[in-house]
Parts: C-alpha cells; structure tokens; sequence
C-alpha cells in the first residue's frame, strides 16, 4: 500500500527524503521540543510518494522533461513561458480518489470534528539544506477552510515546484528537477492576522555574531516582513545573559509597520489585503518584553536541538493570545565562511547623500543605478548593475543574479531582499523609503555597507580600499592588545577581530548619535525657554513616560551592544568626556553650558560630575552603567573617570558615582582613572590607592607636559607624542603603577605607526595598549616584535 500522508507526531530530521526539509523540521520540533515548552501548531504532511505517484497516474513526468529541456540554459529568455507550461500541466491533473480521501481524513483527525483554517506549505524534499536554503522558492496558502479548498491548495503546493524562480534557482544550485518533489505540510492555522509575526535568526546576520538572537515582528500576517513591504520592529537579544535569566534584551528598534496583512472577508479563503495600520500601533511593539524574551528562549532550544545557527519563523495568534514557532531552519550564510579571514572596506571620499537605510554586508560597491518597477523589466538589468526598486519578493530571485547590489525603498534586515544578498554576497541597502525617488536611473552611483549597520548611498563614483585581513599565523604578545570603540554599530563585525577586549568605549558617539539630548535638558525639561528645542525633545522622548527615562535607556543600549559583542572579556567604558562647546551642541544643551575661552582646559572631566550644573546629569550615565552591569548582567563592563585634575576630586567622583548605585568592588565593578594630566603622574602612587587602574590618554599628557593645544593648527609641529618630555611622563607613570600593582593601559595611535614607540612601551612594562580598529593588526605586529627583541636581550 502507498503511503501518502504522514502526521507530524510521526516525522522527524530522518524523513527529509520523505516530506522535505520543511515539513521534517516540523515534525522533529514537535515530536522533540513541544516537551521542552515550545509551542509548535500540530499538522501532517503529504509524502513524496503521493506526489510521484500523481506524476505517474496522470502521466506528467515525461511531458514535464520535454517542457524543461526546450529552457533556454543561456540566458534564461523563456522561462516565463517554460515556468508557465509547466504549472498548467500540473493544475491540470486529477488526484486520485485514494489520495484525496488520504487528505481529508487527515484533515478530520486534525480538526477532532469541527473543520479549522489550516495553513498550507510547500516543502520540496531537498529544501532547508545547510547548503541550500530555498527560501521563498515554493508556494504557501494560508487560512484554508473545508475539503474543496484543502484539496485545490495542496494541488497549487505540487505546481508551485515549477515556479520561475524555484526553475532558475535549482539551475543555479545544480539539482537536477527530476530529482526533486514537493511535501505539502497541512498545519493548524495560528491566527496572526489578527496578532503579529516574524522571524528570527540564532545570531546576527550581518556578521556571523553567534551570541546574538534576531527577533524582527510586524502587525498581520509575516508575509510583509519576508517581502520587505513594511520596516519591521527588530530585537537583539544577547544569548549568555539570556541563559543567566537577566534582562537580555541589548536593542529595540522600533519599525514604521505602515501596513498590515489580513485575510480578506471575501468568499475566497486564501486572499489577502493589505490595510493601514492605525498610527496607535505604528508606535508601538509588536511583542511585549516577556514575549521577546520567551521568544528568544524557544530560538535558543531550537538552536541547541539542531546544534547549528538557526533562522526561524514565528506568530502570535490574536484570538488566543499564544506564540508559536511556525517553521526553523539552518541559516545557510554564515555557515560556510572561513572565519580567520575578514574583508575590510574603507571609503576614501564622500559626495553628497542620496539617501540611507539598513545596511545588509559590509561592502562598498561603485556601478550603474537601474531604477525597476517589477521582475518584467528584467530585460533591462545588465550584469554587474545596482537594482533600485520598491521592495524584493521571491519572483526577483532569478534576475538578482544579475545584479552587483540591491536598493529597496520598503524592508527589514530579515526581509527576503537581505536574506537574497547576504546568499549571492553582494552588498544591499533596504528600507531607504526614498530610494525609487532620488536615484536616477543610469547613473552612477557608490554604496557602502562599511560604516555599521546604516547603508549609505553617495552620488557619483567614490574611490574606495578593499583590504583582506588574515588572521591565521597571526601571532598575539603578552600584552594585551584592546580596541578603542565609539560605534555600538561595527561592534559585532569587530570583535571577530584578534583582541582582548576593549580598553576605552568612547560614549560621546552613542551620546551624539543615538540620545542626541543633553542631559540637563531632560532632567529640567520644563525649563527650557527654546520652544523649537521643546518640541525636538518631545518628539524623540514621545514613547517614554519619564523623559530621563530616553537618556538611560538609548545610552544602555549603545553600551551594552558594544558589551555584548566582547562579552566575557573586559571593556573600559569612560564617562562623558565632551568640552564645554561640544556638550552645547547637543539638543537643548546651549541653556544648560558656560561659555569658555578655553574648554579644553576648563570645565570637562571629573570636575562636572560633582558641580551643581551637572552632578543630575552624570547620574543619568551612572544609571545606565548600571542598567547594563546589573540588570542586562554585563559585569565585563568597568568604568574609566576622564580628567580626574585631583585625588580629592577622584574620592568625590567615587562617591557621588556610589550615590547612584555605582558601589567600588561591588559585583566586581572597578574603577579606573584615565592618566592625561601631569598631576596624575605625579601623585601616581596616591591615585592608585583610589582607582583600580590607569590608562594613559598620550594626546592630553603630551598637550599638558608641552603646553600645547592639540586642537591649534599653528602649534601642531610642536604637538609630538615622541617628544622626551612626554615619553619621560609615560615612563613614570608605568613605573609607579607597576611599582603599586595597579594595571595601566595605554591608548593611542604611536605604538601602530612607530615600532620603536611599542618597543618603548613594552620595555617600561605596560600591560595593555588599545588601538583604533584599523590601526590594530600593525600594533598587534609591532607589540610581538618589541616583545621578542625585549626577550632576546634578557638573554
């Protein structure tokens, strides 16, 4: 007797031949991780033997090769018309009396009666392979109700084998089409029409990070998130704290979800509208904490199941409130690439910014713009070309082969777009909403995906570098080697990176980039007498109750992705560090500053986080110190005081940081002091009996031992790093901190550019130097050498 219909409670990874990767999947999450707490709605599959067995009785198979072997291999020029011939021979079959009845008996056990709306996917038997993913490729019908449409839907699944796209993508992988057949999984229907739905990978995939998990949800049906119709919501959600049962939720990113997908009210089952989101749910997310978080842990299971990096689908039905897993599979990007080597891309120049958008890679490519409504103007594309167009759904992937980068007005990092580029490795910006307006087709134009998570696209041809970076007979010295970092967004691409942590987070930038606010403008927001001013904060600060609140969270948030990225290893976050002038240009901060004749020398540094004017402000920082150390559960994160002119000043600051909640040695939180002031040198010995530990800031010592502006144009001959006098400073410095058992790092450029200045350093005993990124490998280089030569004369 054949066998064409298998229960989900019956199938697992071993059926792959069987009923495809899809539906084996299903069947092993529901018969292995249900009892784990996952909620994974219940189905069956169709088998392989039915639908070759349909082939057979209605004697398709040899019909279907004389249709495939008239495909024009070259360019592809008739596969519309190959594709089309094809599906009609297959719509136009007959099922079998047995195999229908196989299906609606089925159908019955599942529904324990009633008949439900069920949903309806295809799933070819060598679909989901790590090596191939076929995302997007086969036909899926959802909400089908009753034997009638059941049964025509199951028919639509075995002719959507021969859509184009899923006959140009099996060319492209080699798979022969005889060899192939289609499962179709028949599932219990999650209403997330009326809820919300997403997917999600087990790392970030972008750059491989695999301590990350990538939640993104829209309004309705997910069918918008996969075609990039609307700017999903996106949460990043960091796997060890998470297992520690902590707040692990490092990033929430609020998308526009102008659309949601329901199901219509008309007679036909499986059609479905797109309608306005109301503005209400616009600004709000479409999971709550606890959800993202339980989420997440369902993601982590699955993960641990499959023991590879996993990209899963998911819904929340919004008649039982209920989350479910609707389909996982292995994520086929990352899996593959040799991990000792890294491509770094650089851009030499700028013009003027056509627009922006989510930056999918981490390339810079130059090339001709070609502006499309549609696949039918594919004709159009010539190799190597940049397509610039609304959105990408699954009928683009046979021309996108074509293409040397995608731009897309509508889309998320999780949309079908960015999973297509990331496979085909060329660079992509989605969600640019002005993409089709600004660019004009046929002319030349530059993106770069290279400067974090933001894409960028220039007017005009920029020059760029592209420099390979081997790190496989790279050799690391005693001393530590750390990186200076300041964009929470390259944090996960670099710390892939040869490093030991990160010797200096510059806040600044997230403070400048992503809260924009000044402090003392949300603490005393009724305050302010600039109207323009008031209405920019309400407007950034609309969806928190407290505007302090913003500052807290959106600085939390930048610091801890930068945590998150180095965890477990150290990293020296130093506290705002602006001058007079520069904290003025924050929103709202000109009321809040004096005016100074000289800022680099007046009111920055320790001195502001006890005064009057700012002790409520670095209360702020301090609360987001301890949001990520305490209750994301960061306690790599320690703290480095900048400008500290006195040791009364460093115990003030140590105190007043213990005020709020900052408490020397508690959970392990050290305290550091940058060494940039020749007092600090001086009184070394009694700053470390305050301080855990020392980093050399060698701009500010050099420009305060030699008296020089570092920011003068006229004095900038005099301003040298290499200079005794400043080198005789550092050399104390390290001394009576080796002398007290205090750790010092340094940070700055000299040891990268000059050899024999990490040869000074190694010789005077320093035990870490931190470097910016692309000065890192020629410092790790120099400081291995200096070691070596330190070694041979010892000898």
């Amino acid at each position: 007797m054949k066998l064409f219909i298998k229960k989900f409670s019956e199938i697992g990874l071993k059926d792959l031949a069987i009923v495809g990767g899809k539906n084996a999947s299903l069947g092993e999450m529901y018969t292995k991780l249900v009892g784990k707490g996952v909620h994974i709605p219940n189905g069956f599959a169709t088998t392989s033997e039915a639908f070759y067995s349909f082939l057979e009785e209605n004697k398709l198979q040899n019909k279907l090769n004389a249709i495939l072997n008239e495909l024009n291999k070259k360019d592809y020029s008739n596969l519309n018309t190959v594709g089309l011939k094809a599906r009609e021979l297959i719509l136009n079959g007959v099922f079998s009396k047995e195999f229908s009845n196989s299906i609606i008996e089925a159908y019955k056990i599942l529904c324990s009666g009633d008949y439900f709306e069920v949903a309806v996917r295809s799933s070819a038997t060598v679909e989901d392979l790590p090596e191939a993913s076929f995302a997007g490729q086969h036909e899926t019908f959802l909400n089908v109700l009753g034997e009638t449409d059941l049964l025509k839907a199951v028919k639509n699944c075995f002719a959507s084998l021969y859509t184009n796209r899923a006959i140009k993508y099996r060319e492209d992988k080699g798979f022969k089409h005889i060899n192939i057949a289609i499962s179709v999984g028949i599932q219990k229907m999650v209403r997330s029409d009326k809820g919300c739905s997403g997917v999600g990978f087990t790392l970030e995939p972008e750059s491989g990070f695999e301590n990350i998990i990538l939640l993104s949800g829209v309004w309705g049906l997910g069918e918008n998130i996969v075609q990039g119709i609307v700017n999903p919501d996106e949460f990043y959600v960091f796997k060890p704290t998470l297992k520690q049962g902590k707040d692990a939720i490092i990033q929430k990113k609020l998308g526009s979800k102008e659309k949601t997908m329901i199901y219509s009210e008309s007679n036909k089952p499986i059609a479905t509208l797109n309608v306005e989101t109301p503005l209400s749910k616009q600004i709000q997310y479409v999971l709550t904490d606890v959800e993202i978080h339980k989420l997440a842990k369902w993601a982590l299971v699955i993960e641990e199941h499959y023991n590879k990096a996993m990209d899963i689908e998911w819904a929340k039905d919004g008649i039982t409130n209920k989350l479910y897993i609707t389909q996982a599979r292995p994520e086929t990007v990352h899996q593959t690439k040799k991990k000792n080597i890294l491509y770094e891309y650089e851009l030499l120049e700028k013009s003027e910014i056509l627009c922006t958008g989510n930056a999918v890679g981490s390339k810079i490519i130059v090339g001709i713009a070609r502006v499309l409504e549609s696949p039918k103007e594919a004709y159009k594309l010539k190799k190597g070309e940049i397509v610039v167009t609304d959105t990408i759904t699954p009928d683009w992937d046979p021309i996108l082969k074509q293409c040397g980068g995608i731009i897309t007005n509508k889309g998320g990092r999780t949309s079908h777009a960015s999973i297509v580029a990331r496979e085909l490795g060329v660079p992509a910006i989605v969600g640019c909403n002005i993409a089709t307006k600004v660019i004009v087709n046929g002319h030349i134009i530059t993106i770069s995906c290279a400067q974090g998570k933001t894409g960028f696209v220039y007017k005009g041809k920029l020059s760029f570098e592209k420099k390979q970076l081997d790190f496989t007979n790279l050799k690391m010295p005693k001393t530590e080697m750390k990186l200076i970092l300041a964009d929470p967004e390259k944090a996960f691409r670099l710390s892939s990176y040869p490093n030991n942590g990160v010797g200096l987070l510059r806040m600044e930038f997230i403070i400048t980039h992503t809260v924009k606010i000044h402090p003392m403008a949300l603490i005393k927001f009724n305050e302010i007498k600039d109207t323009v001013v008031k209405s920019e904060i309400r407007k950034l600060t609309a969806f928190y109750l407290n505007k302090e609140d913003y500052f807290v969270d959106q600085l939390a948030q930048g610091i801890s992705l930068i945590t998150a990225a180095f965890y477990p290893k150290e990293v020296i976050v130093r506290t705002s560090d602006f001058k007079t002038n520069e904290y003025a240009n924050l929103i709202g901060g000109k009321q809040f500053e004096p005016q100074e004749e000289n800022p680099m020398l007046g009111f920055r540094g320790a001195s502001r986080y006890y005064h009057e004017l700012y002790k409520e402000g670095f209360g702020l920082e301090c609360k987001a110190i301890k949001k990520v150390r305490e209750t994301m559960g960061f306690t790599n994160l320690k703290v480095m005081i900048p400008f500290c002119r006195t040791v009364e000043e460093g115990k003030k600051v140590i105190q007043i940081m213990a005020k709020n909640g900052l408490i020397q040695g508690e959970n392990g939180l050290e305290i550091y002091t940058m060494v940039e002031i020749p007092s600090n040198v001086i009184l070394a010995e009694d700053f470390a009996e305050i301080f855990d530990g020392f980093s050399i800031g060698s701009n500010d010592l050099t420009q305060l031992t030699l008296g020089v502006d570092r920011d003068s144009q006229l004095m900038a001959n005099l301003f040298d790093e290499n200079d005794k006098a400043a080198k005789k400073m550092i050399a104390m410095a390290i001394e009576k901190a080796n002398n007290t058992g205090t750790k010092i790092g340094f940070c700055g450029q000299a040891p990268s550019d000059f050899p024999e200045y990490a040869k000074f350093l190694v010789e005077k005993g320093i035990d870490s130097i931190s470097f910016n990124p692309d000065a890192l490998l020629k410092g790790i280089e120099n400081t291995y050498k200096a070691e070596k030569q330190k070694l041979a004369m010892q000898h």
